[in-house]
């Protein structure tokens, strides 16, 4: 069973606030493990009830290992840039609009892992910075917000596997009024870190 997570307000996200990338309601999506490392392939970030909130095109698009985000409708969100020279592996989210990057930088622990994602919040112009905890190995993490809980990502709830084909799938549950394509964003990025981290 999915944890109950409190709406945020205002909403939390560096996009500009939609009907598709916010959801009034908790929302589940469904991603793929290690899609860029292993197929290379676009995919569709999906909700567990089929609803489609982003797409990513997989493959390498520069010299710079970046990853294109649109809407359904194509049009570009963001760009996901791996900063190479960055001591623990960091991604840089570009849309074209300074205003609305953000970054997820890695930071070194022993045990588990831990990343923070900083940016200026598009509905109300504050700095935020939230944080990712946990074994994303096993793929269980948490992220916060000064302490909250707005996002769970975890693969122990049911198995998705035939909801992507044949991919190892994981799912995130995400507050209310929570920017779907950053969480989103935020997934592959520690998916692309931990990849890195074995070579």
């Amino acid at each position: 069973m999915a944890p109950t997570l409190l709406a945020c307000n205002p909403a939390l996200g560096p996009q500009p606030t939609t009907s598709q990338l916010y959801s009034p309601t908790q929302t589940t999506l469904v991603m793929k493990e290690k899609v860029f490392s292993i197929t290379g392939e676009d995919f569709t970030v999906r909700t567990v009830d089929g609803h489609d909130v982003c797409h990513c095109k997989g493959k390498v698009v520069s010299a710079h290992d970046s990853k294109k985000f649109t809407d359904t409708n194509g049009a570009d969100l963001f760009t996901l840039k791996n900063k190479m020279f960055a001591l623990n592996r960091s991604f840089h989210g570009e849309t074209g609009r300074a205003h609305h990057d953000f970054e997820v930088k890695g930071h070194w622990k022993m045990i588990g892992s831990r990343s923070t994602v900083t940016f200026k919040n598009a509905s109300d112009g504050t700095d935020v910075e939230l944080e990712v905890k946990g074994d994303w190995m096993d793929k269980s993490a948490d992220i916060t917000f000064a302490g909250r809980e707005v996002a769970k990502i975890s693969r122990s709830f049911f198995n998705v596997r035939q909801l992507m084909g044949d991919s190892q799938s994981y799912q995130v549950t995400v507050a209310p009024n929570v920017d779907l394509s950053l969480i989103a964003a935020i997934c592959v990025s520690l998916d692309e870190q931990q990849e890195e981290a074995k070579k």
